[in-house]
């Protein structure tokens, strides 16, 4: 893993471009270029992470040879009853993914039923849906430009497509407006509502929610990817306890392989495991199970709470820096990993200055801000988030200098676009 200047001291990666080497030259030199941008750049999407060799390690494996259809023979105490695989020889895939589960509900502290074959998020938010619901059914979720995901209504998504999506909005502050919840629950009595955001820089008030829903007879679910890890750490209040269902990815704060799962409460489980398998996705990928159990008894050892407590401090020390510098915060700042910039008073667009950091070796993205009235494509600000490279060893004082290198990269395009109105 690099460290806070790029060094990496183990060479782990380096000795995967050389083995790759020995059978293709071209997807080596590919590897290699993407291992020299992630070492040399700042990393600043909200969404990625670094994870550790030993997770690399465990995806990497034998364990990527084996077919495991279905799911592990388990005793009759399995909350969801007895299983079985479709494959033989897997006595000892069906411990590993049994040990996983185990050591997630830890990591949670939970007794919920948790599934970990979903692929990714997506499809994990894809098999919840189906566990619970009916094409045609109505969900309330937060909007895509207002901090929501793919997954949660957008028209171009499964979501959209087979579902009645409504929205919440945010009030003027960029805050998820608690009343515009209540008051659209009543007049939909949606079947499902939905929180969680890709782009939500605030606390979650999941007692509230869970009040809503129950008011209006909803299940109620949570798509926890982005703070999975900030809960695991006591650095966000959890979702269990009051979402009936709640979906998460295993990279992103959780510093895992990119991977799914999905919580449920027991009376639901048999439900979720057949909407995953065999509705959703063949087969489970065994080498990520594996990683996701080494993630998850990374994530129980009491340096990976130091770890998340410092991404928030980070988090806010940049917003922080950002706002002296007059510039305007969505929220005004920020609650955990996550934050936006809104740039809607620049002639520039998202979509310029994650270009333009790209050529500084500053990594971002564009992202729709609160009112958006750019396109997706272009968008009126960037989202910025600070779990990668404080895991590459980054402080407070090391995001305020990003911020004013960001700012040098704004100030020039600031004069190109001057320039170009006067020619």
């Amino acid at each position: 893993m690099f460290d806070r200047n790029g060094n990496d001291n183990s060479n782990y990666n380096q000795m995967i471009v050389e083995e790759i080497r020995k059978s293709s030259e071209k997807v080596a030199d590919l590897v290699n270029r993407e291992y020299l941008r992630q070492k040399n750049n700042v990393e600043l999407i909200a969404s990625e992470n670094y994870c550790s060799e030993a997770v690399m390690a465990a995806c990497g494996s034998c364990l990527s040879w084996k077919y495991a259809e279905g799911y592990p023979q388990a005793p009759i105490t399995r909350t969801s009853g007895n299983k079985g695989r479709y494959y033989g020889g897997t006595i000892i895939v069906d411990e590993l993914e049994e040990y996983c589960c185990d050591l997630w509900r830890k990591v949670f502290k939970t007794d919920y039923h948790v599934n970990v074959q979903p692929h990714s998020g997506s499809q994990a938010n894809f098999a919840a849906y189906k566990a619970i619901l009916e094409p045609g059914d109505t969900i309330l979720g937060l909007n895509l430009d207002n901090g929501g995901h793919l997954t949660h209504g957008s028209a171009v998504n499964f979501s959209g497509k087979l579902y009645d999506m409504h929205f919440y909005d945010v009030d003027d502050n960029g805050r998820i407006d608690m009343e515009d919840v209540k008051k659209k629950a009543e007049e939909l009595r949606p079947k499902l509502i939905l929180t969680g955001a890709s782009a939500y820089s605030r606390i979650i008030d999941f007692p509230a929610f869970a009040e809503i829903a129950k008011s209006v007879d909803a299940y109620f679910m949570v798509d926890m990817a982005h703070i999975a890890g900030l809960v695991a750490a006591g650095e966000h209040p959890t979702p269990f306890g009051y979402a009936d269902i709640v979906t998460t990815t295993t990279h992103k704060t959780l510093r895992g392989p990119r991977g799914g799962m999905i919580f449920a409460r027991p009376e639901l489980a048999k439900k979720v495991d057949s909407a995953v398998f065999p509705y959703a996705q063949g087969g489970p990928l065994c080498h990520i199970i594996a990683g996701k159990a080494v993630c998850a008894e990374e994530a129980l050892r009491p340096e990976f709470k130091t770890y998340q407590h410092q991404v928030r401090l980070n988090c806010a020390a940049l917003a922080d820096e950002f706002t002296k510098m007059g510039y305007k915060v969505v929220t005004g700042g920020t609650d955990n990993h996550v934050f936006l910039l809104d740039l809607s008073d620049h002639e520039f667009t998202g979509k310029d200055l994650q270009a333009a950091c790209d050529e500084v070796g500053i990594t971002l993205n564009k992202n729709c801000v609160p009112n958006e009235k750019r396109s997706p494509m272009q968008t009126s600000g960037v989202r910025i988030g600070t779990a990668p490279m404080t895991t590459r060893g980054y402080l407070e004082d090391d995001f305020r200098k990003v911020a004013h290198r960001i700012d040098e990269v704004v100030k020039k395009l600031d004069a190109e676009k001057a320039a170009e109105a006067k020619a």
